[in-house]
Formats: structure tokens, C-alpha cells, sequence
């Protein structure tokens, strides 16, 4: 059997590219924003965090800090607006903000949902809202979104996180089908455990941790192989996409077992 071709326009040299990373003050956007200014790229970096956003630019020659917050709609469209105002061509725009907070239906709070939600899910349709216009217009340009490998199945402690990625993950699948024959590529990444500020508090074993430079390392080389689904690490992210296909009984009975003593 031949090869299937790449899903998305393979992205391998960035000297010179323009990235716009949203979620850029720490963890797997950080680690990013690294390794894509390494690369060559100019990077524009944004997130809540203004100084930590200043400090790394003031590293890193070319590139742009645009802070702002995912859950405040005019202030995503003025960020935007700025971003495109330096970086008339957008080759890569990434949406990394994340929040989590582990809880159980025992326990259910639906403030912490809604923010969830608000932060994890509407905060990249307010990013797309604002970029999407130039990029049709552009003809060309990839947008990634960073989900969770919990996004495929419904795990314990994941009550107000798994649902927010899950929708985040079937909005890229959307605009996969809408956006590929229009020119842009569509990624949706599923890290598994990382080190970051969000996975700091978890009290159990997180099974295959990866730095967030690993995982960035692993965004970059999917993105080089046109993959529009990037997960990793793969002995973890295997045995949930194994789970996701699994019937729902023998699904539920083994997370039961693996997650409880």
C-alpha cells in the first residue's frame, strides 16, 4: 500500500514564517515560542501575563507581545487587529491558553465549568473569529489548537476540563472539513501529561510527564509531517485513542480499573 499523502501543507522551514502563539507566558506555549523563534520564526507572543510576555521579547529580536484575555471578545478582536497591523501574512496561528481544575460530580461546580469552557473552548472561537477573515483572504496559513488527550474519553477529575477540550477537539475536526479545501491547514494537538503551571497541582501518577520543551519538539515535527492529528506521548495517547474506539462498556471497566485501587 502507498504512503497516504499528508493531511495539511507540510510547515518544516520557518526562517522568516509569522506565528501569532496565544498562550505564550509559560508551559507548552512557551516552550513553543521558543522553539520556533530558534527556528527562525518571528513569533508574536500573547497571553494575560504582560511582563512575562515583554521579557521574552526583549530576548528575542522581531518578535511582537500582544497581551490580552482569551474570555474578553473586543480585546481578542484589538489583539488580532495589532497582530495583523505587524504580521501582514499569517503562516501559523496557535491557540495554547488553557485552564484546569480537577473536579468530580460529587463536587460539581458550574462556575468552574463555565470558565472552563470559557477559557478552553470560546477563547479560540473568539481567536478564529478575529483571524480567519485575513487568512481566507491570505489563501494560505495552518491554524493548531492545543487539546488534551482527555478530550477522547470521560476520565475521573476531568468533569469541567475533558468536555471544554473535547469541544475543542470536534471544533478543529469542523474546520479541518471547512478550511483544507480552501487552502489552510488545521491541527488539533493531544499532549498527554506535561509539566506546566495546569498539571503542577495533580496529587497522582501522571503516566508518561514529558517536559514542555518534549512537547513542543513533538508540535513542531508534526506540523513538518502535515499531520492534522499531533499526539503524544504515544504510549499513552495509543492506549486512549484505543479507548475511544473501544464499546463504551469495556471502555468504562477498564478506566474504572486503571484509575482506581
Amino acid at each position: 500500500m502507498w504512503p497516504l499523502p499528508p493531511m495539511n501543507p507540510p510547515l518544516a522551514h520557518w526562517q522568516g514564517k509569522h506565528v501569532w502563539l496565544v498562550g505564550a507566558s509559560s508551559g507548552i506555549g512557551l516552550a513553543c515560542a521558543n522553539a520556533l523563534a530558534q527556528a527562525g520564526a518571528r513569533v508574536a507572543v500573547s497571553a494575560r501575563n504582560a511582563a512575562a510576555l515583554q521579557r521574552w521579547c526583549s530576548q528575542h529580536p522581531g518578535s511582537l507581545a500582544v497581551p490580552f484575555d482569551v474570555t474578553d471578545a473586543p480585546a481578542t478582536a484589538e489583539a488580532a487587529q495589532q497582530v495583523l497591523a505587524q504580521y501582514p501574512a499569517l503562516d501559523l496561528v496557535v491557540y495554547c491558553s488553557g485552564h484546569y481544575q480537577a473536579q468530580r460530580a460529587t463536587a460539581l461546580d458550574p462556575m468552574q465549568v463555565q470558565r472552563h469552557m470559557d477559557i478552553n473552548y470560546l477563547g479560540a472561537v473568539r481567536v478564529l473569529h478575529a483571524v480567519l477573515p485575513r487568512l481566507l483572504e491570505q489563501g494560505h496559513g495552518h491554524v493548531s489548537l492545543v487539546s488534551s488527550v482527555a478530550a477522547w474519553r470521560g476520565l475521573p477529575l476531568a468533569l469541567a476540563y475533558g468536555p471544554s477540550k473535547a469541544a475543542l477537539s470536534h471544533l478543529g475536526e469542523v474546520l479541518y472539513q471547512d478550511l483544507r479545501p480552501l487552502g489552510l491547514g488545521v491541527s488539533v494537538v493531544h499532549p498527554g501529561f506535561v509539566q506546566t503551571p495546569l498539571t503542577a497541582n495533580n496529587r497522582f501518577h501522571m503516566p508518561g510527564l514529558m517536559q514542555p520543551e518534549q512537547a513542543a519538539q513533538r508540535m513542531l515535527r508534526g506540523w513538518a509531517k502535515g499531520r492534522m492529528n499531533i499526539h503524544f506521548p504515544k504510549r499513552l495517547s495509543w492506549v486512549l485513542l484505543l479507548l475511544r474506539v473501544l464499546p463504551a462498556r469495556w471502555a468504562m471497566a477498564l478506566i474504572r480499573r486503571t484509575t482506581t485501587g
